[in-house]
């Protein structure tokens, strides 16, 4: 699978404020760290910010539960981001 390993039967759905980007993980936090936009962080912050604001960019949408669901929604957002094929929508 690409964004959890195989027989995950309970993963979060995550969407980041940032980018747009949607990705699965096994964390089930309200609020986690963007995998593409960790990568560009900068860690200077003005008064007014806090680093928990900069890190943690990207929102819970859903609990996944169950190994069929959590194979079929990593199935799709792999398609989504890797292939060039759009007959999957």
């Amino acid at each position: 699978m690409y964004f959890v390993p195989e027989g995950t039967n309970k993963c979060g759905f995550y969407e980041c404020r940032e980018c747009n980007y949607r990705f699965l993980s096994l964390n089930t936090l309200p609020r986690i760290a963007c995998p593409l936009c960790e990568q560009d962080i900068c860690y200077e912050i003005g008064p007014d910010e806090s680093i928990e604001d900069l890190l943690e960019t990207s929102d819970l949408k859903e609990i996944i539960e169950g190994e069929d669901d959590v194979k079929r929604l990593d199935q799709l957002l792999s398609c989504a981001y890797q292939d060039d094929d759009e007959s999957w929508i």
